[in-house]
């Protein structure tokens, strides 16, 4: 439980490459539930768990997650991750923000999927130590602590996500097929992605 007049700020990071309307979704929802007074995108330099082949250049993928989140109060997009060098450790920008704002709650947003690999992540015992943790559980399924974390403390609540069957990997091949995007990622970012051609098929396929 958050401690009365403590800050809750929520952290959604991930490639969004690009993002769309399920990661908005999910982090309406998560402001809603969590009750929290700010919800800040963390767009990832270099996912140190994904290839960095697919990835949209950093100043893009800023610029989507902005035109997605613009309008919305509550939101924040954070670009420290992209001016990092090296890999990006969710650690890394907790500690930073702690330092920033001392005396404010720190609610990580995850899947179910990473919270069952959390223990690959780097330090993930002092991360686990310095945030809630926000697990959203696949439609129609219990969150379940992964074995790895058995006997760990750790503060966790669970996030109610509607079913939404969209993915960036999905988006990516409508696009290099020439199909229309807008459903999925919003006007603005269709719009963006088509101005700047990204994710088109290399020319002869």
């Amino acid at each position: 439980m958050s401690e009365p007049g403590m800050r809750r700020v929520g952290l959604f990071g991930g490639s969004f490459n690009p993002p769309h309307r399920a990661h908005l979704a999910l982090a309406r929802l998560a402001c809603d539930v969590l009750a929290l007074d700010e919800l800040r995108w963390l767009p990832a330099g270099q996912p140190w768990q994904k290839p960095v082949g697919e990835l949209a250049a950093p100043e893009h993928r800023l610029a989507m997650v902005q035109a997605l989140a613009q309008g919305e109060p509550r939101f924040v997009v954070d670009n420290r991750e992209l001016c990092r060098q090296g890999p990006s450790y969710t650690l890394d920008t907790v500690r930073e923000l702690s330092a920033e704002q001392p005396g404010t709650e720190w609610v990580l947003l995850i899947g179910q999927d990473q919270y069952a690999r959390l223990a690959s992540w780097h330090g993930w015992r002092e991360l686990l130590a310095s945030v809630t943790l926000a697990v959203a559980g696949r439609e129609g399924q219990a969150v379940q602590a992964p074995p790895t974390l058995a006997g760990v403390p750790h503060r966790c609540e669970v996030l109610p996500l509607p079913q939404m069957d969209i993915s960036a990997t999905d988006i990516r091949a409508r696009v290099a097929a020439g199909l229309p995007i807008s459903p999925l990622v919003g006007d603005a970012v269709a719009r963006y992605i088509d101005q700047h051609s990204l994710y088109r098929a290399p020319p002869g396929h």
